[in-house]
């Protein structure tokens, strides 16, 4: 018969109301900022083939007229899925169970890593609102890889946005969305995990983890308060200075569209660099493409920007220099890049 000290804790309504709470949450939150609003959108992209007009196409030329133009359009486009995510970033410190984190994305590898990248399907938010989510897990221990792949699947794999693709640009780029962002989610995932300092979790410590879980007595909302406040300070000023910095900046980082962008493989670099630095809202990349199609971009140039506008952003990486080593941002920057332009020279083959 085993001993009082040895036998696992009975774990009663006092424990699950926890995630259950989590879970509530994160349904009614991401139903009312993504699920329904993106049901309805993908009626509005089927019938007209578009989903709006270009968020870039306001012609500012004076840099703080920019910024300011800028930050306006964006932050009343995300404002709603930033404030879920820091909410959503803080309760999964706070509300669901660190052993269960620990099992799921505590191991570096594949396996940690394909989770993560599902858990993030449902989400579908922008790089900059799945930032402080990613943040979250990692306070929690979950795995350098686990965490990205959670971070870049939002905006790369996110399935309104492979369905407004195919119906505004033709279900051949949405095709190539798909397998260069599975590409990139789990292939730059596992190499930053690579090249972060290797992270084991050993059964005793989940054992300690599960007990430490059920017997802390701490009040709720003095450990989310605390939560909450880190997480906002944390990520939210450095992200709101760095999209007033992109958006005075973009006077200089779109260049003028006309026939000599067409197929010009000299493009694809400096554009692949430009998508992955700036920040857009989720979706956001389609109506920019399609508008500088229209002016006369070429395919090659259009998948690179597809690729890299979406993916990460310089406000989101800003945002998590405090959860990740910094060589681990600066390699997804890279890679990220790199996919887009090698995605662009496919593309240019296949479209």
């Amino acid at each position: 018969m085993p001993s009082l000290s040895s036998a696992k804790p009975i774990r009663g309504w006092s424990f699950w109301w926890k995630p259950l709470l989590f879970l509530l949450v994160a349904g009614i939150g991401l139903y009312y900022v993504k699920w329904s609003p993106y049901y309805f959108k993908a009626f509005v992209a089927a019938d007209n083939h578009s989903i709006g007009a270009s968020i870039l196409n306001d012609n500012q030329g004076e840099p703080i007229a920019a910024a300011l133009a800028y930050a306006k359009v964006y932050f009343l486009a995300i404002w709603k899925a930033a404030v879920l995510a820091v909410i959503l970033g803080s309760l999964i410190q706070v509300l669901i169970p660190r052993d269960w984190l620990l099992r799921l994305f505590g191991k570096a590898g594949l396996g940690s890593t394909l989770r993560g990248g599902l858990f993030a399907l449902p989400g579908m938010m922008c790089t900059c609102c799945a930032a402080p989510v990613a943040a979250g897990m990692r306070r929690q221990n979950v795995s350098v890889g686990a965490a990205l792949a959670f971070w870049i699947a939002n905006p790369v794999l996110n399935p309104a946005t492979l369905v407004f693709m195919g119906f505004v640009l033709g279900w051949g780029f949405s095709a190539l969305r798909l397998v260069a962002g599975l590409v990139l989610v789990i292939g730059v995932s596992l190499i930053a995990q690579r090249i972060s300092r290797p992270e084991t979790i050993p059964e005793a410590a989940l054992e300690a983890v599960s007990e430490a879980s059920v017997i802390n007595q701490q009040s709720f909302f003095s450990r989310w308060g605390r939560t909450l406040w880190q997480l906002f300070w944390n990520t939210i000023p450095v992200y709101l200075l760095a999209v007033l910095l992109l958006g005075a900046a973009r006077v200089w980082l779109f260049p003028h569209v006309d026939g000599a962008m067409s197929d010009n493989l000299m493009w694809l670099v400096p554009l692949a660099i430009i998508g992955t630095l700036f920040v857009i809202p989720t979706a956001a990349e389609i109506p920019i493409v399609q508008t500088m199609m229209a002016l006369g971009m070429g395919t090659a140039p259009a998948v690179a920007l597809l690729m890299t506008l979406p993916s990460v952003s310089l406000p989101s990486l800003l945002m998590l220099r405090k959860d990740f080593d910094a060589r681990v941002l600066v390699s997804v920057a890279l890679m990220t890049m790199l996919v887009g332009v090698i995605s662009g020279l496919v593309g240019l083959w296949l479209l």
